[in-house]
């Protein structure tokens, strides 16, 4: 976040392609190589690139299962009740993080002020301030996955040409505040704008001698040079601390991506991931663009761009790492490799050229198959790609390759052509036991998901099933999960088609069941009937209400006995009618309490909306006569605008304000919802909101009590959760 004027017109120049290392793509040229060593274990996974700045905004911004299905690790946020931007309070999205699985959260202390560059008030007023926020850090039921960061950037703010001098004396005040007041803190720093050796030394040196390294060491790398100087910068660090005699610190990169170019864009973000996860330190995406939407890999909140499958890939990976040989160590086109024996599969995520917009060739070789000899002497190989989709939705993954290769000499090579410079590619190794194609649209592969519990692949002697295999493990288990990440391109009714095998199974009865997960919450259980046998395959079909963009889906053993013992072989899913009713917001019967009006708007769905809800208890919104058969839980799909922006630093991102309702039904207990910018008030977008409504009439109110407004309403949409 090098917010500097200076800075900003400076990488506005920045051009998306990497400034150095040519891969091939002109005509004729020969096929570059890119080489993975499955013999050579590089230790655990550590998903540290997957980090965001400023990525979530508030309470479901972004939704929930967007952040959740790229296994997150760290966030950076804003300091408790900042000035700096109105959302991305740290204190505020810790439980939507924890949840989603998150290990990390750090405070940019700093951004209790207003501006950029910072107030320079003096010490003595930073140190107030920092009292202030640590005790609330304190009194947080998440205090220990806080890690304090006292200084952004202080190259660039009150520190620019006195780094080795006041910075060092203010580092020491500003450490031993915060442990006075919390003893255990973690503390970050320095947090330079860029790698800078001997300063960084200076600083390491003088916190050693005074008692106040940091718990991580953290700098920034925003500009060309890191494509081809990230491993000097790295090595370089690592140096320091043994001619110190420091203790290697985990590092983080808690801002990383250029101004132009970057965000968003697979191919480019690639390299980032590769080295990072080479590296085995973490990475906070940069915030150049608005808050909540994980730094351009979502958009309207719950649909994803071509980048955030590249995280997905990435937060997929398991086992361990292997050795990758790009065509050139600081060329952009780059890679990360895992092997993981347990699942018997090898991955790998790759991309990048240069030019960026250009296509290049290149031959992915696969070495030390000896060593993976469960893989076997032939294997099946699939190749996806996703292309970049700048901030629009993206389509989706799409099969580049798909075939079975025999091992020679421990390796293997895959030729591929035409490949884009923007896009990312998944590549997945299975043993040779394909009985179909992987490629279809609407299927989504069991041996392919993310597995938990005792769910596992085994490509084993059972025949009939679809694509590379199938999970098993179901057996005597009340843990098995297979999670599946499936796109919906609208709101509406799917069909989930799960083809499962359900054969004798000692003590089990012969018919069986299984819950479905949706998005973090139980949906239903299904009803399987038995299987002749584990080769004899049924499908059984949930129509099932699923939100535009990403939905997970899983499917979980749930009891202590065997009634779930099966076998899962794919999930289809495919469109399908349900019913949907509407309310529009202006409609004569409902109810508008103080100064909630209704106003027109051409791109409204009824042509007007109901606006100016909340700013005081009294203005409300009220839809009368919301119908539901049965008494139960209900999806609401609201369809709203909000385009207002708020106070914060005013030279650079964009404001934006989440706007929030209190919901109640029929008076009761009201859940607050937070509604995504749609950046612009004629652009309507849609969120769910799930609600329990009793049978015949309901009444739904829309309220805000504080001095923010509600989004203005369009319509609600009325669906019950499964069909």
């Amino acid at each position: 976040m090098m917010r500097s004027t200076k800075a900003r017109v400076a990488w506005c120049a920045v051009v998306a392609a990497v400034a150095a290392g040519v891969t091939s793509g002109s005509a004729g040229a020969a096929p570059s190589q890119f080489v993975v060593d499955l013999a050579a274990n590089t230790g655990a996974l550590r998903y540290g690139a997957t980090g965001f700045l400023y990525g979530l905004g508030d309470e479901g911004i972004p939704n929930e299962t967007m952040l959740a299905a790229l296994n997150p690790q760290v966030t950076a946020q804003k300091a408790p009740d900042g000035l700096q931007h109105p959302n991305g309070d740290a204190l505020k999205i810790a439980p939507m993080f924890k949840r989603a699985g998150g290990r990390e959260i750090q405070i940019y202390m700093q951004d209790i002020y207003k501006n950029w560059p910072y107030e320079n008030l003096g010490i003595a007023d930073y140190l107030s301030k920092v009292d202030t926020m640590v005790r609330k850090v304190v009194a947080d039921p998440n205090r220990t996955s806080y890690v304090y960061v006292p200084f952004n950037e202080p190259d660039g703010i009150w520190y620019q040409n006195d780094l080795r001098g006041r910075f060092l004396a203010d580092w020491k005040t500003v450490y031993q505040r915060i442990r006075s007041i919390d003893p255990g803190a973690r503390i970050a720093g320095p947090g330079f704008s860029s790698y800078r050796s001997a300063d960084l030394r200076a600083f390491m040196t003088y916190a050693r001698d005074n008692g106040v390294l940091p718990d991580v060491v953290a700098w920034h790398e925003l500009g060309n040079d890191f494509f081809t100087d990230w491993d000097n910068h790295f090595n370089d660090y690592r140096g320091i601390e043994t001619s110190l005699g420091v203790s290697a610190r985990p590092i983080s990169i808690n801002e990383y991506g250029r101004f132009s170019g970057d965000l968003g864009v697979p191919g480019n973000l690639v390299q980032f991931v590769s080295k990072f996860e080479a590296s085995k330190v973490d990475g906070c995406l940069a915030y150049w663009t608005t808050a909540g939407g994980l730094n351009d890999l979502v958009t309207r909140n719950n649909q994803a761009t071509g980048a955030w499958w590249l995280y997905k890939w990435y937060g997929e990976l398991t086992g361990n790492t292997v050795a990758v040989t790009p065509p050139s160590s600081t060329g952009s086109l780059q890679g990360v490799a895992a092997l993981d024996s347990a699942k018997k599969q090898a991955r790998l995520v790759f991309g990048g050229n240069n030019p960026a917009s250009g296509t290049y060739d290149t031959d992915v070789i696969v070495r030390g198959l000896a060593s993976a000899s469960y893989l076997g002497s032939r294997v099946h190989a699939s190749v996806w790609g996703v292309d970049s989709s700048g901030l629009n939705p993206s389509a989706g993954p799409y099969l580049v390759r798909e075939g079975d290769y025999t091992v020679s000499g421990g390796q293997l090579t895959i030729p591929l052509t035409g490949l884009k410079g923007t896009s990312a590619y998944h590549v997945v190794i299975t043993p040779d036991k394909d009985l179909s194609t992987v490629g279809s649209a609407s299927r989504y592969e069991a041996e392919y998901a993310r597995l938990a519990g005792s769910a596992r692949v085994t490509y084993g002697t059972n025949t009939g099933y679809s694509g590379t295999y199938f999970t098993e493990g179901y057996g005597a288990s009340a843990n098995a999960s297979t999670r599946f990440v499936v796109t919906a391109p609208t709101d509406g009714y799917y069909n989930l088609g799960l083809r499962y095998s359900a054969g004798p199974y000692s003590g089990a009865p012969a018919n069986r069941s299984i819950r479905l997960k949706l998005n973090g919450a139980d949906l239903t259980d299904v009803a399987l009937p038995g299987t002749a046998d584990w080769n004899t395959w049924n499908t059984a079909t949930t129509k099932v209400f699923l939100t535009a963009g990403i939905n997970r889906v899983d499917v979980n053993a749930y009891a202590t006995d065997d009634r779930d013992a099966i076998n899962v072989d794919y999930l289809d899913v495919t469109a399908a009618t349900g019913t949907v009713t509407a309310y529009q917001a202006e409609a004569g019967g409902n109810t508008l309490g103080g100064t909630a009006v209704v106003v027109s708007d051409s791109a409204a769905s009824g042509g007007r909306y109901v606006g100016w809800i909340g700013a005081g208890a009294a203005n409300t919104l009220r839809f009368n006569n919301v119908t539901a058969p049965a008494a139960g839980r209900y999806r609401m799909v609201v369809t709203y605008a909000n385009g207002e922006l708020g106070e914060g630093a005013d030279n650079y991102n964009s404001n934006i304000v989440d706007r929030y309702s209190d919901i109640s039904v029929n008076g009761g207990t009201a859940k607050r919802s937070y509604f995504r910018n749609t950046l612009g008030w004629s652009n309507y977008r849609t969120t769910v909101v799930d609600v329990d409504l009793a049978a015949g009439a309901n009444a739904i109110t829309f309220a805000n009590g504080s001095s923010g407004y509600v989004p203005n309403i369009d319509l609600i949409q009325i669906a019950a959760p499964t069909g």
